[in-house]
């Protein structure tokens, strides 16, 4: 595990400016969400995952569950579950 030790100050708004070489190094770049956590006493800065966004399948596959005797994904779901 490699430690990259950078000392800098938080602003007056709380503001901390990450330093170029991490930025590239992990692709931070602008509008990138972050999460921060406690972990063992210390704050953990790390990239947020990217969230998926579902919208844009939904009613995609509807034709195909007609086609195979499903009136919704729910009802098939159930069957793959053997409910």
């Amino acid at each position: 595990m490699c430690f990259i030790l950078v000392d800098m100050k938080v602003g007056e708004r709380g503001q901390v400016t990450i330093p170029k070489e991490l930025r590239e190094r992990f692709g931070l770049g602008p509008e990138t969400e972050v999460e921060f956590r406690v972990v063992n006493g210390s704050i953990l800065l790390k990239k947020a995952p990217k969230k998926l966004n579902l919208r844009k399948w939904k009613g995609r596959l509807q034709e195909r569950f007609k086609r195979l005797g499903y009136g919704s994904v729910d009802k098939f779901i159930d069957d793959v579950r053997g409910r």
